[in-house]
């Protein structure tokens, strides 16, 4: 598939997820948190971190309300302030002083003793323009994620990466490049789209994409 093609098909998307009503996001948002906290990786997880829902994303907020009353350790993404096109994961609470990034978006305000090492996070739960049934995620093209994840599989760590999404942003196949990397799961308001690199790193994107996923409800 062609940029022009994969750009086509990322507006298309952005354009279903924003579509949704308040009602929807609502209903939606408080759906897929009931779901995630069935999990055996949010049980288990002692830091999870999670992203503030911006251009029609699926709301985890009401999951990182959740996961404050079960005492876990919530952290979100923050530019990186000296690594251009990466992220750092900063603790998050209720009382956290917050500021816009340039793209808008409130990042907590960085310190010292607030971030946490990808390594030491069990649980990263990402938000995505589309998915599809192999475990590839569309974002918006930035490719900040990308490049922060790498480590995940180029040094196997454990932590484990979820996406959160409408259904409506199920794609039949999404084109993949080389740096793509790909999810461990997917959770939709309806489902929990599990996929063969949940085996905690152990497998390389490629490798990964010629796995086949199964669903749960």
């Amino acid at each position: 598939m062609t940029p022009v093609n994969s750009q086509t098909l990322r507006q298309s998307f952005r354009q279903k997820r924003r579509s949704l009503d308040h009602q929807a996001q609502t209903q939606a948002a408080f759906e897929a948190s009931n779901l995630c906290l069935t999990l055996a990786q949010v049980k288990q997880a002692k830091r999870i971190a999670f992203y503030l829902a911006n251009d029609g994303e699926l709301d985890p907020a009401p999951l990182i309300h959740r996961c404050w009353e079960l005492q876990k350790e919530v952290y979100l993404p923050v530019l990186h302030p000296f690594s251009q096109g990466y992220l750092m994961f900063v603790r998050y609470t209720a009382d956290t002083p917050m500021a816009a990034n340039r793209f808008g978006i409130a990042e907590p305000q960085i310190e010292t003793q607030s971030i946490c090492p990808l390594a030491e996070l069990e649980l990263i739960f990402t938000p995505l323009v589309a998915f599809d049934a192999k475990g590839n995620r569309m974002g918006m093209g930035g490719g900040f994620y990308d490049r922060t994840l790498a480590p995940i599989y180029r040094d196997k760590l454990k932590t484990q990466v979820i996406g959160l999404a409408h259904d409506c942003q199920l794609a039949v196949d999404l084109p993949v490049q080389p740096w793509d990397i790909p999810l461990h799961g997917v959770v939709t308001p309806s489902r929990f789209y599990s996929f063969c690199a949940a085996t905690s790193g152990t497998l390389s994107p490629s490798e990964h994409n010629r796995c086949n996923s199964h669903e749960s409800k």
